[in-house]
């Protein structure tokens, strides 16, 4: 393999570990990081990581990418939670993730879910908890989808370098 092989190949494992890691953040793209890696990979060697599979796995990406934007808002939404609570959701999230600390990562879906819920209606408290109960949820499924397809092409480039 050549030195410009070698490269893009460092390069790619470089893209699926940041996207892992933006998986669990919400700041950084990762699943789309992940599949630039392969993108990546297939330069490094001819054919190490077929077209077929490129394609095959964008639109997967692209799935998930749709699916963990929809989760939050529907699990809010199945509680009977407002569009406050799952705007509120989506900015605890990207807060949490601007303080770098893991759990406020983590707890900032639910306390921006509870606090927009609260904004919306300060009447009914527990409205307002299971509503943001139930964005977090959501926040952790679509959490945990973008981190199966991030591992999974951590696992296709592995298999593909063996």
């Amino acid at each position: 393999m050549t030195a410009l092989g070698i490269f893009l190949l460092v390069l790619a494992f470089f893209c699926i570990t940041i996207g892992i890691i933006g998986c669990i953040i919400p700041i950084l793209p990762g699943s789309p990081f992940c599949w630039l890696g392969l993108l990546l990979a297939h330069f490094a060697k001819n054919e190490l990581i077929s077209w077929k599979l490129l394609i095959i796995m964008a639109v997967v990406t692209v799935v998930v990418e749709i699916i963990n934007s929809l989760v939050p808002a529907y699990f809010t939404k199945k509680v009977g939670g407002s569009k406050a609570g799952s705007w509120g959701s989506t900015i605890g999230a990207f807060v949490g993730a601007l303080t770098g600390n893991i759990i406020l990562i983590f707890l900032g879906p639910f306390i921006g879910a509870l606090i927009g819920e609260l904004i919306h209606d300060r009447s009914d408290l527990n409205r307002a908890v299971k509503s943001a109960t139930y964005a977090f949820l959501g926040f952790l499924t679509g959490t945990g989808l973008r981190l199966i397809l991030a591992l999974s092409f951590l696992v296709l480039l592995i298999k593909a370098l063996l």
